[in-house]
C-alpha cells in the first residue's frame, strides 16, 4: 500500500480526488498540504497547515509515493500576473523538486487545455512553462493532464465559466475528431483518471488530453 500526497487538495478536482483517495485500497496514508484547516476528517488523512512560500519548513514532510498536484487559481482572484504564477507554476515546481529530492517516484499534475511555453496568453505560457520544467525532473513517472472547461461545483461562482460551460455542453455535439478534447469535462472525471493513471504503472513523462481524460475517467 502506499502514500499519497495532494498540494490543491481544497479546489474542485482537489477535493474529489482526495475523497477517491481516502476510499482506495491502494493507499494506506493521504497527506494534504494546505494553507488552512480543510474540515476533512478521515483515520488515514494526514493534514499539514504550510507556509508555501517557505519550503524549508516543510520539506521534510514531502515523504511517500506519489505526488498529486491540483492547484490552481485564475489571475482575477490571484490578483496580478506576478500572483497568479506564484500559484500556479513556483509552487508546484517547489513541491517537484522537494518530492525529486525525497525520492517520490511519480507526479501527477493538473495543467490546462492549449498550454504552451510559447503562447501569447500568459495562462497557457506560464502552465506551458511548467509543463516544460518538470519535464527536466525526471520523475519515474510525470503524468501532465490538461482538462478542457471544467464542469462542478465551486466554493467561488465564476461568471465567464458558467457562461463558457453552458454553451460549451450545449454545442459539445458538433466537436468531433480533433475538437473532442474541447468539450467540457467534469471535475469528477479528472480526478478519477489522475487516480487511474497513477494505477497504471506508465513510466517515463506524458501528457494525457482531454478526450484521453474522458475515457480514463468515466
Amino acid at each position: 500500500m502506499k502514500t499519497a500526497l495532494v498540494i490543491g487538495s481544497t479546489g474542485l478536482i482537489g477535493s474529489q480526488l482526495v475523497d477517491i483517495l481516502l476510499e482506495s485500497e491502494h493507499y494506506q496514508k493521504v497527506i494534504i498540504f494546505v494553507k488552512r484547516e480543510s474540515g476533512k476528517s478521515y483515520p488515514k488523512l494526514e493534514q499539514h497547515i504550510i507556509n508555501f512560500d517557505a519550503p524549508e519548513t516543510y520539506q521534510h514532510l514531502v515523504k511517500g509515493d506519489d505526488l498529486f498536484c491540483t492547484i490552481g487559481t485564475t489571475i482575477k482572484k490571484a490578483g496580478s500576473q506576478s500572483a497568479f504564477r506564484k500559484v500556479d507554476y513556483e509552487y508546484p515546481i517547489a513541491f517537484s523538486k522537494i518530492a525529486k529530492t525525497n525520492n517520490i517516484k511519480q507526479f501527477l499534475i493538473v495543467s490546462s487545455l492549449g498550454a504552451n511555453k510559447d503562447s501569447n496568453n500568459f495562462y497557457l505560457k506560464t502552465k506551458g512553462e511548467m509543463e516544460t520544467q518538470l519535464a527536466k525532473a525526471n520523475f519515474e513517472t510525470t503524468v501532465i493532464v490538461r482538462p478542457s472547461l471544467l464542469l462542478g461545483q465551486r466554493s467561488e461562482f465564476r461568471l465567464g465559466e458558467k457562461i463558457g460551460a453552458f454553451f460549451s455542453k450545449g454545442f459539445s455535439f458538433l466537436l468531433l475528431g480533433s475538437l473532442k478534447k474541447y468539450r467540457p469535462i467534469e471535475s469528477y472525471t479528472v480526478a478519477k483518471a489522475l487516480y487511474r493513471l497513477a494505477q497504471s504503472n506508465v513510466k517515463g513523462y506524458t501528457i494525457y488530453e482531454s478526450d484521453e481524460l474522458q475515457n480514463i475517467g468515466k
